[in-house]
C-alpha cells in the first residue's frame, strides 16, 4: 500500500499536497464566470470591433463623450469615453461595454430570427409592398435590410419592431402594407431569413428619383440593384 512504501510522513505529505491542489481548484473554478446554455458571453471592449462598437461610438457622441467619427473600433479613445460615461452613471469603471453599460447607452442587439411561416409573411409583406415592381434580387435586398436592421443596436430587436417603427417604412402609412401579397415577395422573405444579402449589409436603401431627402442621400452607397440605392 501507498502508506507503507512512503511511511506515515511520506503519506501526510502526499494527502496535504492533494488537499491543497483541490482548494487551488476549487478557487479557479469559482472565478470562472458561468454563463447559462455552455455560450461564452462576448463583450464589447479594448480591441473589439463590429456594429455593436459603432452604436457605442455614437452613443457616446450623443453624450459629448467621444469626438470625431464613429469607426467600429474599440481603441483606447473609445475605452476612456466608457470609463467617463461608468463613472457618471455610477456603473463599475473598467472601460468595458458589458450588459449594464449597454442598457445605459440605451443599446441592445437582435439576434437573426428564424425563418418560421409568421417571419416568412411578415416580411413578405413588407417586401411586396416596398419592392413590387423590383427583380427577385431587388425583393431579396429589401428584405435583408429589414433582417440587417434586427441585427443593427440602432434598431429594434424584431421584425415586427423594425418594420413599424415609426416613420421606417412610407409603405406602412400609405396603405400599400395592407395590400395582397406578391407570390415572389414570399420566396425572397425565405432566401433573406436564410442568409441570402443582396445588399451587401444595408441598413438603408432609397429610390433616387422619388427621394428628395439630403440626410438619407448623404448615406454611403453599398450597391445599386434596381431603382434602390442600398446604403450603410
Amino acid at each position: 500500500m501507498l502508506r507503507q512504501k512512503l511511511g506515515s510522513k511520506g503519506a501526510t505529505f502526499f494527502i496535504l499536497l492533494f488537499a491543497l491542489a483541490a482548494v487551488s481548484l476549487s478557487a479557479v473554478i469559482a472565478r470562472v464566470p458561468f454563463v447559462p446554455g455552455g455560450e461564452t458571453q462576448t463583450l464589447s471592449k479594448l480591441g473589439s470591433s463590429g456594429k455593436e462598437v459603432t452604436a457605442i461610438q455614437d452613443a457616446l457622441r450623443d453624450r459629448g463623450l467621444f469626438q470625431g467619427e464613429s469607426t467600429g473600433y474599440y481603441g483606447t479613445k473609445t475605452q476612456a469615453a466608457v470609463k467617463q460615461f461608468q463613472r457618471q452613471k455610477g456603473l463599475t469603471v473598467d472601460g468595458i461595454a458589458g450588459p449594464q453599460t449597454l442598457s445605459a447607452l440605451g443599446i441592445s442587439v437582435g439576434t437573426v430570427p428564424q425563418a418560421t411561416e409568421s417571419n416568412i409573411y411578415l416580411l413578405a409583406r413588407i417586401i411586396s409592398a416596398e419592392a413590387r415592381g423590383e427583380s427577385y434580387t431587388g425583393q431579396v435586398a429589401v428584405g435583408a435590410v429589414v433582417l440587417n436592421r434586427v441585427e443593427h443596436p440602432s434598431f429594434p430587436d424584431t421584425i415586427s419592431g423594425v418594420i413599424y417603427q415609426k416613420g421606417a417604412f412610407t409603405a406602412v402609412t400609405d396603405g400599400q402594407f395592407d395590400q395582397p401579397i406578391a407570390s415572389s415577395a414570399y420566396n425572397a422573405a425565405r432566401d433573406a431569413l436564410n442568409g441570402w444579402d443582396p445588399s451587401g449589409g444595408a441598413i438603408y436603401y432609397y429610390n433616387p428619383d422619388k427621394t428628395s431627402n439630403k440626410w438619407i442621400r448623404s448615406r454611403p452607397v453599398i450597391t445599386r440593384i434596381g431603382n434602390h440605392l442600398f446604403c450603410s
